[in-house]
């Protein structure tokens, strides 16, 4: 089951990656948890996929479409978890951000049922962000 696991994070990751928002909807559970880091306007906890896909179109806004995740360094199981080394970026105005991070993905018969990200730098992307 892990390394199932293991190829629906990296399902998901090319999705986000490739900008696939019909692959994305299907990797994520209706209900979905969503852990956002941080102490900025995108933090908090989301609950189910719309709101999760209302955040992320507003983070890409707010980028102006710069925000990416540009690696996936390594992806790990553990039953039904899945840790992800990433690095992502962004760009707006005059601010940019660059910084490494985890996800941690819960996945349940093929879904995406939880998400928790870690911001390598919390307070630069919360600056990044704004409020």
């Amino acid at each position: 089951m892990t390394s199932t696991n293991v190829d629906i994070a990296s399902a998901y990751f090319q999705a986000v990656q490739n900008g696939d928002m019909a692959s994305l909807g299907e990797l994520l559970h209706e209900e979905i948890v969503w852990h956002q880091p941080g102490a900025n306007r995108f933090s908090g906890r989301k609950e189910g996929r719309d709101a999760v896909f209302a955040m992320l179109g507003a983070m890409m806004e707010a980028s102006h479409g710069t925000f990416a995740i540009d690696k996936v360094h390594s992806l790990m199981g553990n039953g039904d978890l899945v840790a992800a080394t990433i690095h992502f970026t962004g760009r707006r105005d005059d601010a940019s951000m660059g910084m490494d991070g985890v996800d941690l993905l819960r996945v349940q018969s093929g879904k995406i049922v939880e998400m928790w990200l870690f911001s390598g730098d919390p307070a630069a992307e919360d600056a990044f962000w704004g409020n």
